[in-house]
Parts: structure tokens; sequence; C-alpha cells
């Protein structure tokens, strides 16, 4: 911008966090946005969804691989999706960011175009947040949601019979991680399925409509997060790998890396697709793919997901401390 210091060090705190918010329109829920001690934000049925992620970089985002828009899309993405698994639709995020004095206003601001355009699509706003100095570049993100009178969605109410379906994409993400762990920068489409996911956010929703007993968000990989539903739910999934598609993308792209495909659909996380369980006898729309069924506890060699009957040994999806 015109005029305008170079680094967040020379811009300071506060015109910064008003270059931010000039950026970032407030929708219909938020009562009073950015610029107060706290947001006020609506509660039409009395209840409030509330998820939080933290991204650090090196850790969660690289910026020689992804631009501060693609960051910020990914941000909102991945706390917007934990909303949309619970039945709700999202309303609101709340923001904080930590950065070196040296980083450039002109990536900041960009990082708030990400937000906000991600948030655009279903209704949501940025409604404040703060930002500090630190020697490391972190962003916080704490998403709200209206579950519009509709009891939430957990990943406990899973019952022996239920199908298991999946909505969005799987696997793109992590086979675009792969194409850039090994220095590459395509397939373009799996690059940028990593750098930014297109979570079916209207599918949570629907998905409650629709009297799914369960739900998560894919984040971590199929397998792992089903497991969290299994455990809830105290039983054991089983899931068929026959019925997922692998893209010709995706079979060209793991013969060049020696990968199995299915490591990345089973394994793979950051897609932020959604994995519901719904009664047998339920019409599922377009959109929702069901990979697998759910049944009794039993011998399974303690596993709590099976593929094609039997123990999973592939890799089973993210470890944040592994």
């Amino acid at each position: 911008m015109a005029g305008e210091p170079g680094t967040v060090g020379e811009l300071g705190e506060f015109d910064l966090i008003r270059a931010i918010t000039a950026r970032l329109p407030s929708g219909p829920d938020v009562v009073i946005g950015a610029g107060d001690d706290a947001a006020v934000v609506r509660a039409n049925d009395g209840a409030v969804v509330a998820s939080t992620d933290l991204l650090v970089e090196g850790r969660h985002f690289r910026r020689d691989w992804s631009e501060a828009y693609d960051v910020g899309r990914k941000a909102a993405a991945q706390s917007l999706a934990d909303i949309a698994a619970m039945g709700a639709v999202p309303t609101a995020l709340l923001v904080g960011l930590a950065a070196p004095p040296a980083l450039p206003v002109a990536w900041v601001l960009s990082l708030a175009d990400g937000l906000r355009d991600e948030c655009q699509p279903v209704g949501a706003s940025v409604a404040g947040g703060d930002v500090v100095r630190s020697d490391s570049l972190c962003i916080a993100v704490t998403a709200f949601g209206s579950l519009e009178g509709r009891a939430p969605v957990t990943r406990a109410g899973a019952q022996v019979g239920d199908v298991v379906a999946v909505a969005g994409r799987l696997g793109w993400a992590a086979a675009g991680y792969a194409i850039l762990s090994r220095g590459f920068r395509s397939p373009r489409v799996l690059v940028e399925a990593h750098r930014r996911p297109s979570p079916p956010y209207a599918k949570g929703p629907q998905a409650a409509t629709l009297g799914a007993t369960a739900m998560i968000d894919v984040s971590d990989g199929l397998v792992q997060d089903l497991g969290h539903v299994a455990e809830a739910s105290g039983v054991l999934i089983d899931l068929a790998s026959g019925v997922f598609d692998v893209p010709e993308v995706f079979q060209d792209t793991a013969r060049a890396l020696s990968a199995d495909p299915m490591t990345w659909v089973l394994g793979g996380g950051e897609d932020h697709a959604l994995a519901a369980c719904f009664p047998p006898e339920t019409e599922l729309p377009d959109g929702w793919l069901v990979v697998g069924r759910v049944r009794e506890q039993g011998t399974a060699g303690g596993a709590a997901v099976l593929v094609d009957g039997e123990p999973y040994d592939g890799p089973a999806g993210w470890q944040t401390f592994s």
C-alpha cells in the first residue's frame, strides 16, 4: 500500500489492526465486531458451537510453499469445517496473530483477505482478534457457529448397522504435500489442494437434518478420525477400499513418487472432508459416498477401524507430536 511502512514493526500494533479490520466487513450475525474489548455475535437458538485451531509456521504452513492469501484460506477452512462437523452453520471467527516485527505488512493484509474470502461463502465474518510480537509466526483461529435449533451431531452417537459416508475430497491435500516435499510444484491441482482446501461446509447441517448419528471433520486422516468416532461410540467401523475414487491424476502422481495413492485417501488429512454415520435406511443425496458400515466391537486386534475387514497397517493419519 502506497505510503505505508513495509513491515509490521514499522507500522505498529494499532495501525496494523486498523489496516486489517478495514478489510474485514461484518455480517448480520455480528452485533459488535472488531474495535471493542470483545465481539458480540448472535446465538439465535441460545447455543453456540465453538472450536479453535493453531497454525505455526514450519509446522502447519511454509511461506515458500504457500502465499499469505492461501494460508488465510486454509486457516479459516480448518476451523469452519469443525463447526460444520457438529451440524452447525459458521457465524464468526476470532483470529490471533503472533508475528515477527520484520514480517511485511502486505503479507498480513493478504492473509486477512484469505480469511475474509473463505468466510464469505458460508456467511461468516472475522469479528475480531489480537496481534502480538513473536519470534515465530503463529495464527490462532477460533470459530463460532449456530445450530439453528438442531441438536449437535457428536462423535459419540454411531449405532451398529449405520452406514458410514463421506462428503468432500480425500487424499488431495496429502498428495499435494507429497509433491511439495519432493521439491516439485505440479500437478498443480494437487498442490493447490494442499495450499487451499475446499471443505463441503453445507454438508454438515445437511447431515444433521438427515439424521446423522455421528460426524467428524477429516483433518488428520480418514482412518484415524473415524477411529475417534468408533472409540467415542463404542463400535467398530469397517471401510470398503474398493468404493473410493482414485482419480487418474492420483495414480499418475503416485507412480512418479513411488507411492500408494490409497495411503493418501485413507491416511491423508487437511482436505477437511466430512465423515458421518447414518441409519441404514437413510436416502443420502448427491455428494455423499457410502464407504463403510458400523459393526459391533469385536476381536480385531484392538483396532477401531477396519479396511476390508482387516486392521489397517498403512499410515493412519497425522500425529502432532510424532
